[in-house]
């Protein structure tokens, strides 16, 4: 086993942990590890761009405040909308000096650039950067190129994180405060587990999609920094609040392609079977609702109808701009036979983005010292009970830079185990045949999510899963125990642990709102609204 000591270890490869390893790395060394290749992020996979308010004549920081107030739904912490969204243009300023561009209007030759700006569901104005339908891909690629050539940030590929170490499993009868002293990591290629001691870990892992077995996510999606912040005793919020994303390309062939939310934004209209437009009558926006409403309604159509899917309906805009606002996608659905300027696009809602998380402030400190959580991963109050669409990327660069700005005053600032951690045991027996058994649990859990805690939900399915995950955490505990150390009994082990979790916390909300719908009670109580860290945030103390 080695043991590396650092200052600064960040966890997970995706914007955030890009940014806030180029912001610290100005005057500090860095240690970034990630699970598989660094270019394996959802990140990568964010089609429609970033929200910022960069028109000041008609739009303004009031309007994106009070748009993300209302898409949260009444669950939004006030301190924390308002610090990220007010600084949107700066960060967006940090992204053009790491060299990523965005799509300009043509103008005549000799004239300043202006931003192309577009508009998605619950936005009030045009206030969307983006890069044709790859801005994820973009701004993922030119920041991760920037991160190799660092001097000062040495990137580890292929690390499983497998749990924190905090101070007490060190020194158990120290009077100091339990915190995070650093991880275990497991190389897969060699079975050799790293140890990493750090004054300050930074989970950047992202969210939690592959939980459900219909996804927009990339499959390293898994809910690990979530899973391991529990097991470590950091508090966790809102899990209950699960987006799922209102159009996902439906094709027996098709896994997991994305149709942005742009596309709807440009004049893309929800169409039925017969071809006749449906979002009116659930929401006077039309398809241009939030995304719990659109989600919710296609999901009741599909159902009153019979249907396996609904439609997008772009064939009214031209070819010429279709192929050229949206090169990806187009591409994308002709190789299914779908050619998006003649026929609608089959979509389906499936799971997107996990509005809670690690509970943090807007820095991304935890209430686990030493242990911070940014991005998806973490739980800060700006999504409320749903996500506002392209408020994420925002999120991510918002908080990397706080944290920045945190971070090094905390260097000194907590004591520090005098000792390292113990080196790592783990079994060592082995039994290749039972290997496909975490294959069928894995898609039993991913299934048994999407059956019972979907869209729609109600008490007597939230307790159908909740009875049949226990005994599938006592089983995963067992598989964890006896055997080797492997990439898929880990995700098993984390994917249970926040089903779990996100079952507890659907159990617990009495009421609908936002996201989370509950045939039980459709109705949201007006008593529960807050504009601060609201008193009926559902939390979880972590076990440890």
């Amino acid at each position: 086993m080695s043991v590396k000591h650092c200052d600064y270890l960040i966890v997970g490869s995706g914007l955030a942990g890009l940014a806030l390893a180029l912001k610290l790395a100005q005057k500090n060394s860095v240690m970034l590890i990630t699970k598989e290749k660094a270019t394996e992020a959802n990140t990568s996979w964010a089609q429609g761009g970033i929200a910022a308010v960069m028109s000041k004549s008609d739009d303004s920081f009031e309007s994106h405040i009070n748009d993300t107030l209302i898409a949260g739904a009444g669950l939004c912490r006030h301190n924390s909308v308002k610090n990220i969204i007010e600084q949107a243009p700066e960060r967006i300023q940090d992204l053009i000096n790491w060299g990523v561009e965005f799509d300009s209007k043509k103008i005549p030759v000799g004239q300043i650039p202006e931003a192309d700006l577009t508009r998605e569901g619950g936005h009030s104005f045009r206030r969307i950067l983006h890069f044709a339908d790859q801005t994820g891909y973009h701004i993922h690629s030119t920041l991760l190129k920037q991160v190799r050539h660092h001097p000062n940030i040495e990137l580890r590929e292929d690390l499983f994180a497998i749990d924190l170490i905090v101070s007490q499993q060190i020194d158990p009868l120290s009077i100091h405060p339990n915190r995070c002293v650093g991880l275990y990591a497991l190389e897969p290629t060699t079975g050799i587990v790293h140890t990493f001691v750090a004054k300050n870990t930074v989970l950047s892992t992202g969210g939690a999609g592959k939980v459900y077995l219909y996804t927009t996510n990339w499959s390293g999606a898994t809910g690990d920094g979530i899973a391991m912040a529990y097991r470590a005793g950091a508090r966790i919020a809102n899990l209950e609040f699960m987006q799922f994303h209102p159009t996902c390309l439906y094709h027996p062939d098709a896994r997991n392609f994305l149709i942005s939310e742009a596309l709807r934004g440009e004049g893309g209209e929800l169409v039925d079977d017969q071809g006749q437009a449906f979002m009116k009558k659930y929401d006077e926006r039309g398809s241009l609702a939030p995304r719990d409403i659109v989600a919710r309604s296609i999901d009741a159509e599909m159902k009153k109808s019979g249907a396996n899917c609904v439609f997008l309906d772009m064939t009214h805009l031209s070819a010429e701009f279709l192929k050229q606002r949206f090169p990806k996608i187009y591409e994308r659905c002709l190789e299914f036979g779908i050619d998006i300027t003649k026929n609608p696009i089959p979509v389906v809602p499936a799971a997107h983005y996990l509005c809670g998380g690690v509970l943090t402030d807007e820095s991304g400190r935890t209430d686990l010292p030493g242990l911070w959580a940014l991005g998806e991963t973490a739980c800060t109050g700006l999504h409320g009970a749903n996500r506002l669409a392209s408020n994420s990327l925002l999120e991510c660069l918002a908080m990397a830079h706080n944290a920045a700005l945190q971070l090094p005053q905390t260097l000194d600032f907590l004591p520090f185990p005098e000792h390292d951690p113990k080196e790592w045991t783990h079994s060592q027996a082995t039994n290749a045949d039972e290997m496909i058994v975490i294959h069928h649990m894995w898609q039993e859990i991913r299934t048994l999510m999407w059956n019972y805690v979907g869209i729609v939900r109600s008490d007597k399915r939230l307790r159908r899963a909740e009875n049949r995950l226990k005994n599938i955490l006592s089983e995963v505990k067992e598989y964890y125990s006896n055997f080797p150390m492997h990439t898929d009994i880990l995700e098993l082990r984390n994917i249970a642990i926040v089903a779990s979790l996100t079952v507890q916390c659907a159990l617990l909300r009495k009421e609908s709102r936002g996201i989370h719908y509950s045939l039980d009670y459709p109705f949201t109580d007006p008593e529960k609204d807050r504009v601060q860290l609201p008193e009926d945030t559902i939390l979880l103390r972590g076990l440890h």
